[in-house]
């Protein structure tokens, strides 16, 4: 355990005592955030680091840093205020000094998580890909276009980080508003099945139920109107039911092996067994509403739980109860088999599936491609978190 913490000092003893609230501790130690020790690591000694383009990494951490303040749990590791002067310090940053900024601003942790009983400390986490999808569709149902994405309902309760309300479950997200109370909200097969009755007000429509699922799995897209123009249709809450991989059930069952699986092939496995899919999509409880908006970046994604554009390649969700947005994480190995031996991305997203402090889902880009390359990261990789020093440490 002593490994773990072989730069200990009094000025890490200071940042933790004083910087690192929530999950993150010291107790005769070394830090943890949760399940996961941090082990202090050297930027220097990290193979790659900042990475081939660490402009892009910057403008991504700038323009999270300019995002306006969301609520957060309050078991977030890291210092509020100490991100808020490193972000400070980045605009003025040259381009020629980006990763240089990184270097000064930064200490750096390796996420080191507890092993199987008797065996060896883990040191790879898991990454994922998501997408913002390019789907068709129409603000008027039609031939088709039958499926309705939905609007918000009115009285849908979102719960923040932490909130629970009485006689409700507290692992639901969210709740349904009642004239003498709060009860569960609708899962989606009530929904589905006109269980919110007028209150399921549609958007626009799209082809066919796994294109919504999809949709939904992704949290947002873009949609390619009849008349050649595109609208974002972007999250609007969710009805706070647990999220289950409908990808899992359907190799569980036996329809499809789990080598090879990917969302294409997945989604045109409920799309030529129609009977079989709607039971299967129904078992993930979990069900999204949307708003629509322009396209205002065509290069930029939907903004994310941070409230801002998803940088392709360099936007990270996170697990929002243990992660500040705005934070930096360098990624050890060669993702989806490039030649890089990491990546620098910022934690500005969050998922239900993403889970614990060596979980992480990048975000890819948008349409066909970036579908595919998402789908096909699946990487156990290196988390090294990228915390800011503390204001009163010099900055060489």
């Amino acid at each position: 355990m002593s490994g773990f913490f072989n730069r200990a000092s009094v000025v890490a003893l200071a940042l933790v005592a004083g910087c690192l609230p929530g999950p993150v501790a010291v107790a005769a130690g070394p830090l943890r955030v949760g399940e996961a020790i941090l082990e202090p690591v050297d930027l220097a000694t990290l193979p790659g680091f900042p990475g081939p383009d660490p402009v892009a990494s910057l403008d991504a951490f700038r323009r999270t840093c300019a995002a306006p303040p969301v609520e957060i749990a309050s078991t977030v590791a890291g210092s509020a205020e100490d991100l808020a002067a490193a972000c400070s310090r980045a605009a003025s940053v040259e381009p020629q000094e980006a990763g240089a900024f990184f270097t000064r601003n930064f200490d750096a942790y390796r996420i080191v998580r507890p092993g199987e009983v008797g065996g060896p400390p883990r040191r790879t986490g898991f990454l994922t890909g998501y997408f913002e999808p390019e789907l068709t569709g129409a603000l008027v149902a039609g031939p088709g276009f039958t499926t309705p994405a939905l609007a918000r309902p009115d009285d849908l309760v979102s719960l923040a980080p932490g909130e629970t309300k009485p006689g409700l479950d507290p692992a639901l997200r969210a709740a349904r508003a009642t004239g003498t109370g709060f009860e569960p909200y609708p899962d989606r097969a009530s929904i589905e099945a006109g269980g919110i009755g007028e209150r399921a007000r549609p958007l626009l429509y799209l082809r066919d139920p796994v294109d919504l699922f999809v949709l939904q799995v992704q949290g947002s897209g873009r949609v390619r109107l009849p008349d050649g123009r595109a609208v974002r249709v972007l999250y609007d809450g969710r009805n706070g039911r647990p999220y289950t991989s409908v990808a899992k059930l359907i190799v569980q069952a036996g329809h499809l092996p789990l080598e090879g699986l990917t969302l294409a092939r997945w989604t045109g496995w409920l799309r030529a067994h129609p009977a079989l899919a709607k039971p299967l999509m129904q078992a993930n409880a979990s069900y999204i509403f949307f708003r629509l908006a322009e396209v205002e970046d065509a290069g930029l994604g939907p903004p994310g739980a941070a409230g801002v554009p998803l940088t392709p390649g360099r936007s990270l969700a996170v697990d929002s109860t243990l992660w500040r947005y705005g934070t930096p994480f360098w990624l050890e190995g060669r993702i989806a088999g490039e030649d890089a031996p990491g990546r620098l991305v910022v934690a500005a997203d969050t998922g239900s599936a993403i889970v614990g402090p060596a979980r992480g889902d990048l975000y890819l880009g948008t349409g066909e491609a970036a579908g595919i390359a998402a789908g096909n990261l699946r990487d156990a990789v290196g988390f090294v978190v990228l915390l800011p020093k503390p204001r009163m440490a010099p900055v060489p």
